[in-house]
């Protein structure tokens, strides 16, 4: 796989960004405290509480991330061993559904496998096992009176969400920021700041994003492939989502992503969900009507590939390099996506095509994660890299164990985004779902 590399970013003349404006930026961003853009409240777990249970917490409070407190604490001063989210939900599915493809070598080369296993065969896998399962969802805090810098620098590394910490140190944390809250502010930043959103308007192929013309960042699965062959592509490639191309065309027909399998998949009663091909699950995925995305849909696209009419269709994820960096933004923000396909076609609403032997005209895959680094890049934060996580990942399931699978796979970085709320009901019916199927 190609390393990713970075270069400063520049203007579409070839100038480099006017120190003048950069400095006024910066000195912008000193200013605005971490604790003012949290996004999601701070809901935890025991250590002990089981990840049926846990499951069932995501999907009733509507939340996409649960921290789990640590073990033996004080009360009054609660602390957190980890995170739960739906990549680990994915992780531990996917592992629940392929345990019997497990050798005893490896389970002794993977003791926190091997103590999930164990776990399930006594009946009962308590959330604590499952806390980062995926290696996407580690603990990050900052400072109560942490800003907007302290912010960039976490993100700039791959992590997603951060904790705040309380004004005082024997407090609990006061909630969580996402990668997405930091991206609206810096897009919300731009309206108020003439010379940002200037340089916003420069097209993706002028910035020092690390995506761009790394032909082997695209992990696809085929339309007739399985949801589990989805979960199966997630867990081993080390992303939170794989894109769906037609199995005849090889067009892009939309993403599967970790949160649509703990949103669909959990609920379900029936584990033969995870034989249904993906042109049927991606059905089930509804597009969040959403007037900006009409807007974006109308104004940008020629082919109508969204929710135009208020019937909901598969959302569009391609952009090309001569999309502008704020046109990339709003669209990740509006279709509620973590990361968008990248084409050399010229038009913004050309998909992506793959052929059948998935020879591809991508050139890459923008995520949140990119954008906030290219920001953090001009804040001249050190040792910006937004690949070590993935390369992480990836290295620790090539090194432990893999599945066969007769997909055709190009390598990536994914595309994320979150589906309706389902029912969080995760009852063993039969045949019994793939939790219940693990003990």
């Amino acid at each position: 796989m190609s390393e990713s590399f970075w270069i400063e970013p520049v203007a579409p003349t070839g100038s480099p960004v006017p120190s003048v404006d950069r400095g006024e930026w910066i000195s912008d961003w000193q200013q605005v405290y971490a604790r003012d853009i949290i996004d999601s409240p701070l809901i935890s777990v025991d250590s002990d509480t089981s990840v049926e249970d846990a499951c069932e917490l995501l999907l009733s409070e509507d939340i996409m991330c649960l921290a789990v407190r640590a073990q033996n604490q004080d009360a009054n001063s609660p602390s957190y061993a980890g995170l739960f989210d739906f990549s680990d939900v994915n992780a531990f599915l996917t592992l629940a559904a392929t345990r019997h493809t497990f050798l005893p070598e490896f389970l002794a080369q993977n003791p926190k496998i091997d103590g999930i296993v164990a776990a399930a065969r006594a009946g009962r896998v308590p959330v604590k096992l499952v806390s980062d399962l995926s290696e996407k969802n580690p603990l990050k805090t900052v400072r109560n009176d942490a800003r907007i810098i302290a912010l960039l620098e976490v993100f700039a590394g791959g992590a997603h969400r951060v904790l705040v910490k309380a004004e005082s140190p024997d407090e609990p944390f006061i909630g969580l920021v996402s990668d997405r809250s930091l991206l609206s502010w810096f897009h919300s930043y731009a309206q108020r700041t003439p010379s940002f959103y200037e340089y916003l308007s420069h097209p993706l192929s002028s910035l020092g994003l690390p995506s761009l013309n790394i032909h082997s960042s695209v992990v696809a699965a085929s339309s007739v492939a399985s949801v589990l062959d989805a979960m199966k592509l997630m867990s081993e490639e080390g992303v939170s989502s794989v894109a769906v191309v037609d199995e005849e065309s090889g067009a892009l027909l939309s993403a599967v992503s970790v949160t649509d399998i703990g949103k669909i998949v959990v609920p379900s009663e029936s584990n033969q969900i995870l034989s249904t091909p993906l042109q049927q699950f991606i059905a089930q995925i509804k597009v969040f009507p959403c007037r900006l995305v009409r807007c974006l849909i109308s104004n940008h696209l020629k082919e109508p590939d969204g929710s135009l009419d208020g019937a909901d269709k598969y959302p569009v994820y391609s952009i090309s390099p001569s999309t502008p960096l704020s046109y990339t933004m709003e669209k990740l923000l509006a279709t509620n996506s973590h990361r968008l396909f990248v084409t050399r076609e010229s038009g913004l609403g050309t998909s992506p095509v793959i052929s059948p032997s998935y020879s591809t005209n991508l050139t890459g895959i923008v995520s949140v994660v990119d954008v906030l680094s290219l920001f953090a890049r001009l804040a001249d934060i050190p040792n910006v890299d937004p690949t070590r996580m993935q390369r992480h990942r990836r290295a620790s399931s090539a090194s432990s164990h893999s599945s066969t699978s007769d997909l055709d796979i190009i390598r990536s970085r994914s595309s994320s985004r979150t589906s309706t709320r389902r029912s969080p009901r995760i009852t063993p019916v039969s045949p019994p779902p793939v939790i219940a199927d693990l003990h």
